[in-house]
């Protein structure tokens, strides 16, 4: 805490601090645009899980050790897996269709993101201007850590367990949405693939192979040589022969 503390009163930026921020900083920025920008949406997914683990780094080189191991470990590690895995159960492995369903969504929700993030930013920083922190000191006597564990199960404990509830629900929710329930009548067991199999006009065993120059698909069938006539050693002794017709005797090309 003692070492936090000084890291803050101090006025400079270390040298390893700055290299960091300027090498992780295009990365965090670059993988926001393409979180934005990805038609995939487990590709946009894993952007977001860059650009937070970045946030992470930061947090901690601000001297906030607590706040970004939470960062890296609670919403990089735990939410953001649970987001990757909800949409690779639900299958969206391939890019979004382009075309819109209602007209002018897209123009739509470009301008009210861009409205949203104005009054958001805005209203913050008319909120936060001039405001001097009050009640740190009486809040984190006991340690930061135990600060926020204090005021988070007391509080704010119903806001954190409904937010619990709500990511398992979604949970829950992806896994019934991908869950493909077969009614009765669809569902074929063995006996009705068998009598599928054995139907007029199927064949259950398996074709002749390429190569193979045969009237018929019975093993008893003599292939033929490539003159046209039949290859005698192309039939076993234990399955037994029978004659051939006249059409069969024939060489290749020369049946009428």
């Amino acid at each position: 805490m003692n070492v936090a503390l000084d890291v803050l009163a101090s006025n400079g930026v270390g040298g390893g601090e700055a290299v960091t921020f300027w090498v992780l900083a295009p990365i965090a920025l670059a993988c926001a645009v393409g979180m934005v920008w990805a038609r995939n949406a487990v590709h946009s997914a894993l952007f977001l899980v860059v650009t937070m683990l970045s946030l992470g780094v930061f947090y901690i080189l601000q001297a906030g050790p607590f706040i970004g191991f939470v960062q890296i470990i609670v919403y990089t590690g735990a939410i953001m897996m649970l987001f990757l895995f909800v949409l690779m159960m639900v299958g969206r492995d391939a890019s979004d269709s382009l075309i819109e369903t209602l007209r002018g969504q897209r123009a739509a929700a470009i301008v009210l993101g861009v409205g949203l993030a104005g009054l958001v930013g805005s209203g913050a920083a008319r909120a936060l201007r001039g405001v001097t922190a009050a009640g740190l000191d009486q809040a984190n006597a006991d340690g930061n850590v135990q600060g926020i564990a204090r005021v988070l199960f007391t509080k704010y404990v119903f806001a954190f367990e409904a937010t619990s509830a709500l990511l398992i629900t979604a949970a829950v929710g992806a896994v019934l949405l991908s869950h493909l329930q077969r009614s009765k009548a669809e569902r074929t067991g063995q006996v009705e693939r068998m009598l599928a199999r054995f139907a007029p006009g199927n064949y259950p065993a398996p074709k002749a192979g390429p190569g193979v120059f045969a009237t018929s698909d019975s093993v008893a069938t003599p292939a033929r040589l490539p003159d046209g006539a039949p290859a005698e050693r192309s039939i076993t002794t234990v399955v037994p022969t029978r004659e051939l017709t006249a059409a069969e005797a024939a060489p290749k090309g020369t049946e009428s």
